[in-house]
C-alpha cells in the first residue's frame, strides 16, 4: 500500500501570502475591466487564485503580478470564451470593494479623491470608446498596469497596447473638446 507523502503546506502558504494575496485587489480591478460585471470579475479572480494556489509549488517567485495576470487572462479566455463583455464596469465599482482576502478595508484616500474628480463627461467619453481601446485605457490608466502587464493580460504585443492606448487617449481628449484656458477663468469677458 502506497502512502502519499505528506505535503508541507507551510511553504506554500507563505509563498501564497507573499506573492498572491497582495495582488488580489489588482486582479479584481483587471477582472472587472475584462468582464464588465462585478459578479463575473469576482468569479474570475476566485478561479485565478485557486489556479495560483495549485501552481504555487512551480512558481519561481519572480514577477508575481505578471504570472497572476497570465493566469487570469487564460482563465478568462477559457471560462468566458463565448461571452463578450458588453460594457466596461465603472471604475467607481472597485472603490469600497472588499475581495475575500489580501485587500485593504479602507480605500486609498488618493484613489477616492481621484474617483470623486472623475466627471460625468469623462466617464461618458471612456464608455464611448470601442471595447479594445477602453480595456487598454482602463488597464493602464485606471488599474495602473505597466504596458508589459497590460500586454500580458490581453495577450497582445506591447506595441499594440501602446497604439491602442494612444488612440484611446486621443479619442477621449477629442470627446471632451478643447481644454479651457485656466488663465481665462478670472471672470473677465
Amino acid at each position: 500500500m502506497d502512502i502519499a507523502p505528506e505535503v508541507d503546506d507551510s511553504a506554500r502558504r507563505l509563498a501564497f501570502g507573499t506573492h498572491v494575496e497582495p495582488e488580489v485587489e489588482v486582479l479584481l480591478r483587471v477582472a472587472l475591466s475584462l468582464t464588465g460585471h462585478r459578479a463575473d470579475a469576482e468569479d474570475l479572480v476566485q478561479d485565478t487564485v485557486i489556479r495560483a494556489w495549485r501552481a504555487m509549488d512551480g512558481f519561481d517567485g519572480r514577477h508575481p503580478r505578471a504570472w497572476l495576470l497570465t493566469i487570469l487572462r487564460n482563465t478568462h479566455r477559457n471560462t468566458h470564451r463565448r461571452q463578450r463583455p458588453d460594457t466596461a464596469a465603472e471604475p467607481a465599482d472597485a472603490v469600497g470593494a472588499r475581495p475575500a482576502f489580501g485587500a485593504r478595508e479602507h480605500p486609498d484616500p488618493q484613489q477616492v479623491h481621484a474617483d470623486a474628480q472623475l466627471s460625468d463627461r469623462l466617464e461618458r467619453a471612456v464608455l464611448a470608446l470601442p471595447e479594445t481601446f477602453r480595456t487598454v485605457l482602463l488597464l493602464v490608466d485606471v488599474d495602473q498596469l505597466t504596458y508589459a502587464e497590460a500586454a500580458a493580460t490581453l495577450g497582445v504585443p506591447i506595441g499594440t497596447v501602446m497604439s491602442r492606448l494612444s488612440r484611446a487617449r486621443h479619442r477621449v481628449r477629442k470627446h471632451l473638446g478643447p481644454h479651457p484656458d485656466p488663465s481665462s477663468s478670472g471672470g473677465s469677458p
